[in-house]
């Protein structure tokens, strides 16, 4: 269930990233909803994928919660080879997870 409030945006835009987690097991718990994001083709070098939000959250057995993000344009900007902060035109990589090595959603989001 990720949803992401427009799927293209200006470089000055935010948008929203909402997904559903389910606790499936019998008892409680926590889980710490992860936000990944990767721009697909930067003009510099960056982490392969790299952490920009998380949340902790509690459920019940057989609860279910809705988690919301706001990715925002700092998110999704780079150093440029000035040293400044600039958002580049192009398609960045969603992911929730509950770790790096453990991404379950994922969609693009288009920079124009």
């Amino acid at each position: 269930d990720l949803k992401i409030s427009k799927k293209e945006i200006g470089i000055n835009e935010s948008v929203k990233v909402t997904c559903k987690i389910k606790n499936t097991g019998s008892v409680a718990g926590d889980e710490v909803v992860q936000l990944y994001i990767k721009d697909l083709i930067a003009t510099f070098a960056q982490p392969v994928i790299a952490l920009k939000g998380f949340q902790r959250i509690h459920l019940k057995a057989g609860e279910s919660k809705e988690v919301t993000f706001s990715v925002t344009p700092e998110m999704l900007s780079i150093l440029d080879e000035k040293l400044q902060p600039v958002v580049e035109p192009g398609d960045f990589k969603i992911m929730i997870g509950a770790s790096s090595a453990d991404i379950r959603l994922m969609s693009l989001l288009t920079v124009k």
